[in-house]
Parts: C-alpha cells; structure tokens; sequence
C-alpha cells in the first residue's frame, strides 16, 4: 500500500465529496484520484520515471503540484519541491544534485524554462500550463501507474533545506514519514473528514504541504488552496469559504492584524489556527485568541517532516511561550553538548526520534552522519523543557550569543521588544566584540507613526533583562530579511551589520 492508495479509498468512500478548492475550481475525490493515476501513467509510460527516480516541480500552490506528489507516491518515484524564490543557480545546484529526471514549470515561471533546458540538456521540462500538451501527455500515458514492491517504507520527498550556509542538503522523507506526519497533524487538530483546510503557506515548504494539506487529504476532508498567501484574499476565503482550520507563520498573523478587514472579519468558523516554524510573539496568539479561535503551536524542521512537537486542540494551551509536547509518534530529548539529558528547565539541544524523521541527506554521507546519531536527529535548535515535559524552544543553537561565558538567548530580547507597544517586530543577533567575544546587537521595526528611538527601546530591554543580556546597540531599520515562510534570516542581519561597518 502506498499513500495514493489512500485517496483512492476515500474516494471510493466518499466520491463526490470536494477534494481540493482553487480558484473557483473544484476536485472531488473521484477526479482527484483519476488525475493521479493518469499523471502517474503519463509520467511512467511518457517520461519514462520509475520507482526511485526524481522529478521536480516549480510552481505556485495548485491542485495539479499535489497530484504530481500522490503520482510519485503511486509509482516509488520521488518529489523535489522547488523554492521558486531561489536564484535560478540555486535551483540549478538542486536539480543537478538530486539527478531529476524531469521538471514540471507552471506558466508563472516559463522564463526560467529555456534557462533550466539549457542548463540540464538530459532533463525534460513539461509546462504545466500548456493546456494542449499537458493533457496530452496525461492522455498517452499507458499501462497503470504502478511500480513493483511500492510501499510506505519508500522514499516520496527531497525536500531541500535554506542553505543559510553553504549548500542546500536535500532531506529525503519517505512515504512513512508522510504519514506518520499525518496521524500526528489529526491528533493535533483533533482533525476529522468534516474539516475544511485553507492552505495559504507554500507547498515548496513541508509546513504548507505536510501540517494540514496532507493530513487532511489522508482523512478526506476537504481543502481549499490559495496560489500564496495574501492577506486580504485569506481574510476573505475565512470570511466566505468558512474553514474550519488553517495554518499561518508569525508574519503571516502580522500581516493579517494589519490588514484594514481584520477587525471586521468574520472568524467564527475556525476551530484552530496553526502557527509555528519560528518563536511565535504572545501578542499574535492574542489576536487570535481575543477573537475566539484557539491557537495550536507546532515545532519541527524539513527533516521532520515536520511535526514534531506540538500544543493539541483540547489540550493545555495556557503556558505562555510553550510549543507543547512531543508528538503521538515520536519521541523528543534536550541534551548537552555531550549528548546527556539536561534537568528540567536547563537548556539544551532538540533531539527527535520517530518514523517523521528523515532518512538521509540526499548524496552526502557526511551530513547525514553529523545530523543522525544513532536514530536520533540533532536539530541545532535550543530549548528547555518544564517538569511536566512541555518545551519552550529558545533559539537555534548557531544564533546563541556567548557574551562574556553567559549564553544569551536572542528569542528573550525579542521577547521584551515585542511587549513594547511601539515594535512592531525585533530580531537580536550577537556580533563580535573584543572583550565579551561577542554582544547583543537588535534590529527593530516601528509601528506605522511609532517615534521611539534606540535610547527608549534599550532602556526598556534594561528594565527587564540582565545587563549582559542589553543590546550593545538596537538598529531601527524599515523591515526585516525574512525567507519563504516569514522565518527572520539572521546570517542576513549579520551581513547588514557588517556591510555597514564596511
């Protein structure tokens, strides 16, 4: 049995019942299911993809990018989601590095098209928009879309990590980790066939294809997908498609506060919403919360697929800046340096163990080596758990600060900053200094006719944390560097600060 098995039993459950909703359109389960086995026939019969070949996709969020995930699903081959925010380098260092055999480009980004062919002449390029040749193809595929000894245990994704430093490993999650993936996000959501999911966050990102979207598609419920996320079209599906749930990353939540129809937006229909993938400010969980939706909290990572621990709907949501407990089916640990369990309330690394967990990093021995240890995988990522074992994540472990033999964790600055009425959003990072070796250095984002300056805000952190732990200097600068998912990239911040010193 494989994961597209399961939306062939849904649809044999339930063959009417909407799918996936985009853009007026609407699949049901029936459709779906019969997209999948003929992109899956196409893709075996017409591109010559078999089980364990690797087959890429750049495009914005639509129906036909989970179609081609359920057909790699069908026939052991796997999915390589192309960030199309990459420079057209990157994304060929990627292709090039997983040894894709064929690449499916959407209408948005034909441009890049001629470039990818010329740079990988054996790679077939198959326009997503060429409604003549896409249907084509889907229509001389022969045979029946399966592979021989397919199952859970093989590999569906390469999913490619920031590459914040140097290049981008690949972490290759398999059709287990999918769906182990998935029992957890029901367990979280307390989610079942009746939900209605918005997905807004990019599929390219295992948050907006594994938190909700697949879930929810293992259970057959209903999904609705936006291309990407854009504040006034998400407040108008919640107003007017009424989901029941949805999941949003701090810049999101901030940009919805900000937008002139939140106030007056009707949230009723939401159960929950999901927020995670960086330390989440209270103030955002208030804005949900204040208006009577719950708010669920995820912690995870590419190579967790990524649910790995999480706040459950129904369960304690009541301790402030707390991303939960480990998941149903994995396991978490907070170790030292050394690899030995920290007492309660001590910091140290995230360990996570479970069938959500990577297998490999694609080609490179070394990685893998280093990221897992003896099943466990080494997050990089500092947190410290209660004595009832809830963890509050802190800071990833490349981000702490060592100022003067005290570790700083910049998520506290951020903390302070955020609760002062004129921030509208903060990043700490640590830079060199000759006596402490390093200090605390913030970048700050003003409210719209905020006029505080740097001497207010610092005297404000110094009210309330440790001298040590005072920015040496808080930069006012008109917005922060974010990635796809609105994560803050501090080895940006880094660059800027040194850019300004010359």
């Amino acid at each position: 049995m494989n994961l597209a098995d399961l939306i062939d039993r849904n649809a044999a459950f339930t063959p009417g019942k909407p799918a996936l909703r985009f853009e007026g359109a609407v699949w049901d389960y029936a459709f779906f299911a019969c997209r999948i086995a003929a992109l899956a026939r196409a893709m075996q019969s017409q591109l010559g993809v078999h089980r364990g070949d690797r087959v890429a996709v750049l495009a914005l969020n639509r129906p036909d990018y989970l179609a081609l995930l359920y057909a790699c699903a069908r026939l052991g081959a796997m999915l390589v989601p192309l960030n199309w925010r990459l420079a057209i380098p990157e994304q060929v260092f990627i292709l090039r590095d997983a040894g894709v055999k064929a690449v499916f480009v959407a209408a948005d980004f034909a441009a890049v098209a001629p470039l990818l062919m010329q740079a990988l002449p054996q790679t077939r390029i198959v326009h997503l928009d060429d409604a003549a040749g896409f249907e084509a193809l889907l229509n001389a595929g022969t045979g029946d879309g399966r592979e021989p000894h397919v199952d859970f245990s093989a590999p569906l994704l390469i999913v490619y990590t920031s590459g914040t430093t140097g290049r981008p490993k690949g972490a290759v999650l398999t059709q287990q980790a999918v769906f182990s993936n998935g029992v957890m996000s029901h367990h979280m959501h307390a989610m079942t066939a009746d939900d209605h999911v918005l997905t807004v966050l990019p599929f390219f990102h295992v948050g907006g294809l594994n938190i909700q979207t697949t879930p929810a598609l293992q259970l057959g419920a209903t999904v609705t997908i936006h291309a990407r996320f854009a504040p006034g079209d998400t407040l108008a599906a919640i107003a007017h498609d009424r989901p029941t749930l949805t999941g949003l990353v701090p810049a999101a939540v901030q940009a919805l506060r900000q937008h002139p129809a939140w106030e007056t937006t009707d949230l009723t229909c939401l159960r929950a919403m999901m927020t995670g993938s960086s330390i989440v400010p209270q103030k955002l969980i208030d804005a949900f919360t204040d208006r009577g939706v719950p708010v669920v909290q995820v912690y995870g990572a590419t190579e967790t697929c990524p649910i790995a621990i999480y706040t459950r709907l129904g369960g304690d949501l009541t301790r402030p800046g707390s991303t939960g407990l480990p998941g149903l089916l994995c396991e978490a640990r907070i170790v030292d340096a050394a690899g030995n369990d920290v007492a309660a309330n001590v910091p140290g690394e995230i360990l996570i163990r479970g069938e959500n967990v990577l297998v490999e990093y694609w080609g490179n021995a070394a990685a893998t080596a280093d990221g897992l240890r003896d099943g466990w995988y080494w997050t990089g990522d500092i947190a410290k758990r209660d004595a009832d074992g809830y963890v509050t994540v802190l800071e990833r472990k490349r981000n702490v600060i060592i100022s003067g033999g005290e570790n700083v964790y910049p998520a506290e600055i951020e903390r302070v900053l955020h609760d002062h009425p004129a921030v509208a959003e903060a990043a700490a990072i640590g830079v060199p200094d000759p006596r402490w070796q390093e200090v605390p250095l913030a970048f700050v984002v003003l409210r719209e006719n905020a006029t505080q300056g740097a001497a207010e805000l610092r005297a404000h952190v110094a009210a309330q944390l440790a001298r040590f732990k005072l920015p040496r200097e808080i930069v006012i600068v008109p917005d922060l560097p974010r990635n796809a998912l609105g994560k803050v990239q501090h080895f940006r911040l880094r660059e800027m600060w040194g850019e300004e010193r010359g």
